[in-house]
């Protein structure tokens, strides 16, 4: 018996509460926030040792990079998105768990048909619009200083 359009939305909103929306934004504001926090303390104590600020810029984001990766690998990185939500897409740890995440995933199938060509599925479409975005804003600007 298929039940009408009235019974299916009493059944998908029993079961699918609302989300606590100011909690989940609590949270992904706090962790978001330490990530970063956590982040920019890297870079000065790196400074302060004498590295130039872009070389610690650089190490900085690397680290990042390398810690998203390693917590992904380990399982780690989604039982922290469960609770924190946003606040682990911190641009640079949010692109390397969707960069790893499917090459984790389909390692099976190969190095090249596996892990080579599924590497960049989700991550891919934000690196061609962020390459095609950068490109337009650069002709643009490039043109507006000509005036």
């Amino acid at each position: 018996m298929k039940p009408t359009e009235k019974e299916y939305k009493q059944m998908t909103e029993k079961a699918s509460p609302p989300s606590p929306k100011l909690k989940n934004c609590v949270w992904a504001f706090g962790v978001g926030g330490l990530l970063c926090a956590a982040a920019e303390l890297e870079c000065q104590a790196l400074t302060m040792t004498g590295m130039e600020l872009q070389v610690a810029r650089t190490l900085t984001s690397c680290t990042l990079i390398l810690l998203a990766a390693v917590l992904t690998v380990a399982q780690v990185f989604d039982n922290i998105a469960k609770h924190a939500g946003a606040g682990t897409l911190v641009p640079i740890t949010g692109f390397a768990n969707s960069v790893v995440s499917p090459a984790i995933e389909f390692k099976s199938e190969g190095f090249i048909l596996g892990v080579g060509a599924k590497m960049f599925t989700i991550a891919g479409p934000v690196i061609v619009y962020g390459t095609v975005a950068s490109v337009v804003y650069g002709v643009i600007y490039w043109i507006a200083t000509l005036f």
